[in-house]
């Protein structure tokens, strides 16, 4: 079984559009939350991860999509603009809420909403989170993971810190795939990753994409312009 592995894509499409069109056939796709957030593509995004069919993907990226939703589970910008609830966050980072709110359909919203905090998927043989399997909220960085965080799956699955990495213990892998929409490691190009369940590999991939785009559209969306220009260094 082969998986693609996303995480944080934070309404950048073109992004989504460039790891999807990228990324080669698999049998699964998961994401390890945050849809939305910064970058002005909330509903779009949404649409693409649920299912909703017509997005604005290319052909190609869309041909990536499976039928029905993207087993994914609840990011902290997530919950913000599902619940309107803000606070904590940054000047730039609660605009961005703010749009999406105004942007997303109130079925988005929900569906935002009713996401799980994490999920088995593959068979109970990878688990899904955000930020840590204890606390959702919680930033876990690769020199952090550990195999105690394992729990009876294969793979555990993190995103929240933007920072790809991954390492490999006698009981199984624990990961991170990276942020395709706001990449945090100094690599400005979008991050993905692909788990093989029989090979027991894992390939961290990057793929470059617009970011020109990106700018020019958190220019349109009157988005505080830093939403875009950072990601040129990623950062």
């Amino acid at each position: 079984m082969k998986v693609g592995v996303i995480s944080d894509v934070h309404g950048n499409l073109p992004a989504l559009e460039a790891v999807l069109e990228d990324m080669p056939p698999v049998d699964r796709l998961v994401c390890a939350g945050d849809v939305v957030g910064y970058n002005p593509w909330h509903a779009e995004c949404v649409a693409a991860i649920r299912g909703e069919g017509q997005t604005e993907l290319s052909d190609e990226a869309a041909a990536m999509l499976p039928d029905g939703e993207v087993p994914t589970v609840m990011g902290n910008h997530d919950r913000a603009v599902a619940f309107d609830q803000a606070y904590g966050f940054n000047d730039m980072a609660a605009t961005a809420v703010d749009h999406a709110r105004e942007t997303c359909s109130e079925d988005q919203l929900a569906w935002l909403g009713e996401l799980p905090e994490q999920r088995l998927v593959c068979d109970g043989r990878m688990r899904l989170v955000h930020g840590h399997p204890n606390d959702p909220d919680r930033y876990t960085y690769p020199e952090e993971y550990s195999a105690d965080m394992l729990g009876s799956e294969d793979v555990l699955v993190m995103g929240h810190t933007h920072v790809q990495g991954h390492e490999i213990f006698d009981e199984g892998l624990v990961m991170n795939p990276g942020a395709v929409g706001q990449p945090r490691d100094g690599d400005p190009r979008a991050a993905y990753s692909l788990v093989d369940f029989d090979e027991q590999e894992i390939e961290a991939r990057r793929v470059e994409y617009d970011v020109d785009r990106v700018v020019d559209a958190v220019r349109e969306a009157d988005l505080p312009l830093r939403i875009g220009t950072r990601l040129r260094s990623g950062q």
